[in-house]
């Protein structure tokens, strides 16, 4: 393992002595208010909507983001007294869990773990706020929207004068808490916009995706906060309901605004046999998704979900570039940090 010593990446580095120094950075600061700010929000918001806070593990044998074709992350996997087991990824599958305990659906704010490495604009430990309610993907979508105006209110009730200090502006904040109609596009319609450009989209023949350009080049011609749903089912988990019976497109929904998504949702399979037609399709072995599967058999319910990436969130709150800043104490896989 390297030490933070050693370890350099360009524009952003490790120093060793880097925790002395946040203590006296008023960007990170104003980086811990906000964090409060999330918290404080997110409790009141989803209180006043009845949905139950839970208390969910941080580790898993049902891993849910990195799994599937067109993923381009990587499950953790760690051994604890000598059983394996997987750091959580997302608690997205117990959300769907408490849906059936807790009428008005489930959330958490929690950190996330994922195996690839980290960039300017990619983190490997991160907070994720996620939430599941019943209802399909038009309701998940009012509800995300709903809840980044009022993270925004909230910001330019609060933190103005200092996110204006550190942004250098709160217009971006001003735009998303004023903004009535988020506009939509579906994922060939975006496809439509950026034309044939191949660092747009990521074409592997049988899928598509967006790349971070793709998604770049939405905000800059569309509009700087857009969703774009449908997206080709195998580029998305295998969780994600099919739209039509033809099984190409799925349910789902990305929130881009900043860095690009900020925000994932879908709606997922309301049974069994469609999760189970899902894990096929998707070439994912079923072995670790049992209790998912009967679970869906013995309480069939048409529920949909999100997650919001914590630090992409503050990274456009505060305008910054490198999603490393973002963190009060920083982690990288495979190299030794303090705190």
């Amino acid at each position: 393992m390297q030490t933070a010593a050693t370890f350099a990446h360009p524009g952003w580095h490790a120093d060793p002595e880097r925790f002395l120094a946040i203590l006296d950075s008023p960007l990170h600061r104003t980086v811990a208010e906000l964090q409060n700010l999330m918290t404080v929000v997110s409790t009141r918001f989803w209180a006043e909507r009845g949905v139950q806070a839970m208390h969910l593990p941080i580790t898993t044998d049902s891993v849910s983001s990195p799994m599937g074709l067109g993923s381009d992350s990587l499950p953790v996997q760690v051994e604890l007294f000598g059983r394996p087991t997987y750091l959580a990824d997302s608690m997205q599958f117990m959300l769907e869990y408490g849906c059936r305990l807790s009428p008005s659906g489930a959330w958490y704010l929690m950190p996330s773990f994922r195996g690839e490495d980290s960039d300017a604009t990619h983190l490997n430990q991160f907070f994720h706020s996620e939430a599941e309610i019943p209802g399909g993907l038009d309701e998940v979508i009012a509800t995300v929207e709903d809840y980044v105006r009022r993270l925004a209110g909230a910001v330019l009730a609060e933190h103005s004068a200092t996110v204006s200090r550190q942004a250098g502006a709160t217009g971006h904040v001003e735009h998303m808490a004023a903004l009535k109609e988020f506009p939509r596009l579906t994922f060939d319609e975006a496809v439509r916009v950026l034309g044939d450009d191949p660092s747009a989209v990521r074409d592997e023949g049988g899928w598509r995706t967006l790349t971070r350009h793709g998604e770049r080049r939405l905000m800059a011609e569309v509009a700087p906060v857009l969703w774009v749903t449908h997206f080709d089912h195998l580029s998305v988990p295998f969780y994600q309901a099919y739209a039509d019976d033809s099984r190409k497109r799925a349910r789902n929904a990305d929130l881009l605004f900043g860095i690009g998504e900020v925000v994932g949702a879908g709606e997922r399979h309301i049974d069994d046999i469609a999760a189970r037609t899902a894990l096929g399709h998707h070439c994912v072995d079923t072995a670790s998704y049992d209790w998912y599967l009967r679970m869906k058999q013995a309480r069939p319910m048409l529920t949909s979900g999100f997650g919001l990436g914590v630090e992409r969130w503050l990274m456009w709150v505060l305008g910054q570039t490198d999603i490393r800043d973002m963190q009060l104490a920083p982690r990288l896989n495979g190299i030794s940090l303090v705190p």
